[in-house]
């Protein structure tokens, strides 16, 4: 089975809520809840996707020095295995944004379970909500 490394962002604002995104229609688990993130290229690092993908899904900018590791999520899909280091950052430059058709929401750490989500990101959320 094919691993697929994927890096995600626990963006925290001042007021200590994440931001969520919904997956669009048309792809892949549309209409379930997640951390902004996505696929690691060949050459990348997790951090330096991270970046590039938390620019073009949500026009932010922000730095390797404010993403720090929290924990990750390894899970078994029917067709992939899914490897997805968790980062959180609470400084970025910019407005988060939907640039690629999908709905955010900030949700206190509390809330995180009334939103569904994809297998893999269940068991972040005691993590992070212990965290916060």
């Amino acid at each position: 089975m094919k691993t697929v490394l994927v890096s995600a962002a626990a963006l925290i604002d001042g007021e200590g809520r994440v931001l969520l995104a919904q997956r669009p229609a048309g792809k892949s688990m549309a209409g379930l809840w997640e951390f902004p993130g996505g696929k690691v290229e060949e050459g990348e690092t997790p951090e330096s996707a991270l970046i590039r993908e938390l620019h073009e899904e949500l026009g932010i900018e922000t730095w390797q020095s404010c993403l720090a590791p929290l924990c990750f999520a390894s899970h078994s899909y029917e067709k992939f295995h899914l490897l997805m280091p968790l980062f959180a950052c609470r400084k970025w430059g910019g407005i988060p944004q939907s640039r690629e058709g999908q709905a955010l929401k900030w949700v206190r750490a509390k809330d995180l379970r009334d939103y569904p989500m994809p297998p893999a990101d269940i068991p972040l959320i005691p993590i992070l909500r212990d965290w916060l």
